[in-house]
């Protein structure tokens, strides 16, 4: 059963395409993940591990995302969902911040997560390669109606369209629950090779071609990461709640990884081949 193609209010968004279906438990230790994990990554495309940062490591982060956020001269990219000369205040500044990026080369705090050794080492076993950093990005989804990403395949995004799968590691710095925004995913669907997006609401699959009702929420505790294929399929909610939601997402390719040719990101991930519509 496929969702309804007319999606309007965000609430209605949230309810038609975010249904909650199913509920991932993020319980393995950075020690667990062998063999057996290994093997449930690369069918299901996703696995979750807990307590992956400290307590010191996840305050640091946010520290360093705080201080950039205030800092007019900042070199690290910021997106402002509205005009900063409307922002009266610095909770109105910080509740309109999206993403930064492009900050490993310029804060050291920032740059310790990405390069975390414990990390790199379970990127490492999973995609069974030896890792390159391909993006980073801190994502923040604001209390009271902090916007939806749609569903979509990462390695759609021209920058991540490489001839290898990539992998995201998606790190909460606050809690990420039912309640405020945790990523939900389809199991599976990276089997499904590279999928046609739209421009819709974002860059994204269309509504009707998602089987929401295979999703699978995953909340993630702080200090928690889900480690997903770059063709799973995955999104996040509005958040409706009172609590922020703020992560990192790193991404890495296999060091011998390539990008791919503008023909071939067409032919995988775009219409443009068959004129199909959404």
């Amino acid at each position: 059963m496929h969702n309804d193609a007319q999606v309007r209010t965000p609430q209605e968004i949230n309810h038609k395409l975010y249904p909650q279906n199913n509920i991932y438990s993020t319980v393995l230790q950075e020690e667990d993940v062998q063999a057996e994990q290994i093997q449930f990554y690369r069918q299901q495309g996703f696995i979750g591990v807990s307590g992956l940062l400290s307590e010191a490591e996840i305050a640091s982060a946010l520290e360093a995302i705080m201080a950039h956020i205030f800092d007019d001269e900042t070199k690290v990219k910021v997106q402002f969902v509205k005009p900063k000369a409307e922002l009266r205040s610095d909770e109105e500044r910080e509740l309109a911040v999206r993403k930064l990026y492009e900050f490993v080369n310029i804060d050291e705090r920032l740059s310790a997560i990405a390069y975390h050794p414990v990390l790199l080492s379970l990127v490492e076993r999973l995609i069974g390669a030896k890792p390159k950093l391909v993006q980073d990005q801190a994502l923040l989804k604001p209390p009271k109606g902090g916007g939806e990403k749609p569903w979509h395949q990462d390695m759609a995004y021209g920058n991540l369209a490489y001839d290898q799968p990539v992998i995201g590691v998606w790190i909460a710095l606050d809690e990420a629950g039912l309640h405020n925004g945790c990523m939900q995913i389809i199991p599976r669907s990276h089997m499904d090779g590279g999928t046609p997006h739209y421009a819709v609401r974002d860059w994204q699959l269309c509504d009707t071609a998602v089987p929401v009702d295979r999703n699978v929420a995953v909340p993630l505790a702080t200090g928690s990461a889900l480690f997903f294929h770059g063709l799973l399929a995955h999104g996040t909610p509005f958040n409706f709640s009172e609590d922020r939601r703020r992560a990192l997402q790193f991404h890495y390719a296999p060091d011998t990884a390539e990008k791919i040719a503008p023909k071939e990101y067409k032919r995988m991930f775009t219409s443009e081949m068959t004129g199909a519509d959404c």
